[in-house]
């Protein structure tokens, strides 16, 4: 990592999260989603921009690195530092998850780390966020979630895979034991929601809108259970659902849903694109979460869904 995160003199660190801008070739709507996060940058002032994957349309752009360039211009400009993991969209065709995340390596306020080269996925690592003291305050844990499954058995979407869960158990455990035993406050990001996406809308009090089924894998490989046992994941980021917004609490870990950002793909009448923010404290074990949306406006209160509603 070219670039050290740092939270601020007041201890907060702000990171905006982008996700599914589906950047094609610079039509209009691709414009539109530069000024909706032009607009975002401008009034949140973020420390971080995390891209939770289908930052491009590859399977509609002809040239999926100018459009991954294009997609990252606003934030790299204003110089914010900023990671990314890749989607299912990312490299569905003419490129490859090498090739994207060797084109990321290439700027210096990219943060995404290239990942172990003997797992699977590119872009895995995690982020530390030092305190004004320059301690370790934090961490960020980037997974690559993966596209499509590679069972003939299981269909649907790939799930985030055996050795990435054995390596982040790894990563949480030394940072753990470095920290005299007690676990950093730790948040994870990444494309595809895990099945428990699902299971808190069924089960818990979420807050939010669900206006499409959970697309999560059909195969569950575990790594909220072993989120859960490490104890240092107080929340998880996803995208790739466009019209779902919400978050529940399942466990002791936030489940949150981005907003999505790109007008290059579906969305819903009347459900505006829009950004997440999170705002992490040095020394607090806890995180504040709000919606900016395209109009300006800030939600911070979302609505309630009660586990027996429909």
């Amino acid at each position: 990592m070219q670039h050290q995160l740092k939270f601020r003199g007041d201890h907060s660190f702000t990171i905006a999260q982008f996700t599914d801008v589906h950047w094609k070739n610079g039509e209009a709507e691709d414009l539109r989603s530069r000024a909706l996060m032009e607009q975002v940058l401008e009034a949140e002032q973020p420390d971080l921009v995390v891209f939770t994957g289908d930052v491009v349309a590859s399977y509609a752009s002809l040239d999926p690195i100018r459009a991954f360039r294009e997609a990252v211009k606003s934030v790299d400009e204003r110089q914010i530092p900023w990671a990314v993991v890749f989607g299912n969209h990312d490299t569905e065709r003419i490129i490859t998850r090498r090739e994207l995340i060797n084109v990321a390596s290439e700027y210096a306020l990219c943060v995404t780390e290239q990942g172990p080269a003997d797992i699977t996925g590119f872009g895995n690592c995690v982020l530390e966020i030092v305190d004004p003291n320059g301690q370790a305050a934090a961490l960020l844990y980037l997974l690559d979630s993966g596209n499509q499954s590679c069972l003939s058995t299981v269909s649907g979407y790939d799930w985030i895979r055996r050795d990435q869960i054995e390596w982040y158990v790894r990563s949480s455990r030394t940072a753990t034991q470095q920290n005299g035993g007690t676990p950093l406050p730790s948040l994870a990001f990444f494309h595809i929601p895990l099945p428990e996406y699902r299971q808190v809308w069924a089960q818990e009090v979420c807050y939010g809108n669900k206006f499409e089924d959970v697309c999560c894998p059909n195969l569950n490989s575990g790594l909220f259970a072993a989120m859960v046992e490490m104890g240092d994941i107080m929340g998880t980021f996803v995208g790739h659902d466009h019209v779902n917004d919400y978050w529940g609490t399942l466990h002791g870990i936030r489940l949150c849903y981005g907003r999505a950002t790109g007008y290059n793909e579906y969305g819903k009448e009347g459900f505006p694109r829009g950004a997440r923010m999170i705002r992490l404290r040095a020394g607090e074990r806890q995180f504040e979460s709000w919606l900016r949306l395209d109009d300006g406006s800030v939600i911070r209160d979302q609505p309630a869904h009660l586990p027996d509603e429909k």
